[in-house]
């Protein structure tokens, strides 16, 4: 607001002007801590989680006021039930409903291509979600496939639009989330739409093969095994419960509506340990076993340092949780796939959480990796075009451990950066390790606004 300086402004401004002057004579002190800007923080799906909070361990206090976005749809409470009813313990939901879709989709597409072939079967995951009779359930959408009918699969987060030609969702919904007494607020989420439908593939996928007697010959290369490559350890593996939970639920519910192609499904566990190494290890193992369809990697960066090994293999990808932009793009050979949006999509919405508190001057940082890196420049890209300058935008990034057993990350330096920047506003895109930013900002004395 405008508002015009009177003779009783000018006086104020005189006297507030001498104060400072004469309070100045005869000492070199710095302005008091007590004079830097409040922090808010903000994060991203790799920390806006419950589990968060043990992170921080005796200090799970500051991450209260900590405000967030996370590709997530609204989910029913049949669907929660569901889930509690594989993993009673279960602190969040994120990440549920696309694992669940990925393997659902997974076991459509083998079951219209009448073939455990990864080939045959990555030449119907798009189909399987586009321009076909709509079910949303496993026994309905296996009858219509048995019965060798087109379908358009609907699930718990694939609910608007299918998948694009690079076989991803066309549409998302993200969720704004806010931390009190340290948990995620359910009251306060806010659900907001993104994408376009237009995006949808056009494509027509083969004709479905009707399935013929039960199956049981195994010439179709029946029973379909499913590899799982999910971040049961690691810096993600706060992330792990729901996504294996929603894989869990769907597994059950395939072979309760008679399984794939006469068979049960069955599911080998394995590791992604947010490390390539560890990955690697359970990819190499997976393709060993003859698994066509490996459902991960958690981590987008893992994703990408596994990819040119399952590609190789002639194997399938399918992420419930990968977000990288650049992952649209790569080179896959149709082998790629997955239910989580890209963050193309993700930087826009969680940009817009960062700017409605009106921030002078904000500070992103992130992981050294594509998801990272990929996300920053989005939200960077985004806060300028909104009109906060170069000047007013500052990256910072760090390396991540690179594995459960590295040493943690020293954000001492980091945290020291940004005090001297004076930011009204710090958006953290990391995993769990990014508790230890947090904690090095406590340290620096930054006052974190809750």
């Amino acid at each position: 607001m405008y508002v015009t300086r009177g003779p009783r402004a000018a006086i104020l401004a005189a006297g507030a002007a001498f104060l400072l002057v004469t309070s100045a004579c005869g000492t070199t002190d710095k302005p008091e801590e007590s004079s830097a800007p409040q922090v808010r923080l903000y994060g991203t799906d790799g920390n806006m989680l419950n589990s968060f909070a043990t992170e921080l361990k005796d200090r799970a206090n500051l991450v209260d006021g900590m405000k967030g976005t996370t590709p997530l749809t609204p989910l029913t409470d049949d669907f929660k039930e569901r889930l509690l009813a594989i993993d009673p313990k279960l602190a969040d939901f994120l990440y549920a409903g696309e694992a669940y879709d990925a393997v659902m989709i997974s076991a459509l597409a083998a079951q219209l291509a009448g073939s455990t072939d990864p080939a045959a079967i990555a030449r119907q995951i798009v189909g399987v979600t586009t321009n076909g009779q709509r079910c949303g359930d496993a026994a309905s959408c296996l009858a219509l496939a048995r019965d060798g009918q087109d379908i358009e699969y609907r699930g718990p987060s694939l609910s608007r639009a299918g998948f694009t030609d690079a076989g991803e969702p066309a549409t998302a919904s993200y969720a704004t989330l806010h931390f009190d007494d340290q948990k995620i607020n359910d009251v306060k989420t806010e659900f907001v739409g993104a994408g376009d439908e237009t995006g949808v593939s056009t494509k027509n996928p083969p004709k479905p093969k009707k399935q013929k007697g039960s199956g049981s010959d195994r010439s179709d290369g029946s029973p379909l095994i499913l590899g799982g490559l999910l971040p049961k350890t690691g810096d993600l593996a706060l992330a792990n419960p729901p996504l294996a939970a929603g894989a869990a639920l769907a597994v059950k519910e395939i072979n309760a509506a008679g399984g794939v192609l006469g068979e049960p499904v069955k599911w080998i566990d394995g590791d992604d340990g947010t490390s390539e190494q560890v990955a690697k290890a359970t990819v190499a193992s997976h393709i060993s076993k003859d698994v066509p369809v490996i459902i991960g990697a958690g981590g987008s960066g893992i994703s990408s340092s596994v990819l040119p090994d399952v590609v190789a293999a002639g194997r399938i990808l399918f992420s419930p949780s990968n977000t990288d932009a650049g992952l649209t793009t790569v080179d896959d050979k149709g082998l790629y796939f997955r239910t989580a949006p890209p963050d193309s999509l993700q930087g826009r919405a969680l940009a817009d959480v960062v700017l409605r508190d009106g921030p002078g001057k904000v500070v992103v940082v992130a992981r050294k990796d594509s998801y990272g890196e990929g996300l920053q420049e989005t939200v960077r890209a985004e806060l300028e075009r909104a009109g906060l300058g170069s000047d007013r935008v500052k990256l910072l990034t760090y390396e991540p451990p690179a594995d459960a057993k590295a040493a943690p990350v020293d954000f001492s330096g980091l945290a020291r950066e940004i005090k001297d920047y004076r930011p009204e506003a710090v958006l953290i895109i990391g995993f769990a390790e990014s508790a230890g930013l947090i904690r090095a900002l406590d340290d620096a004395k930054v006052s974190i606004r809750h």
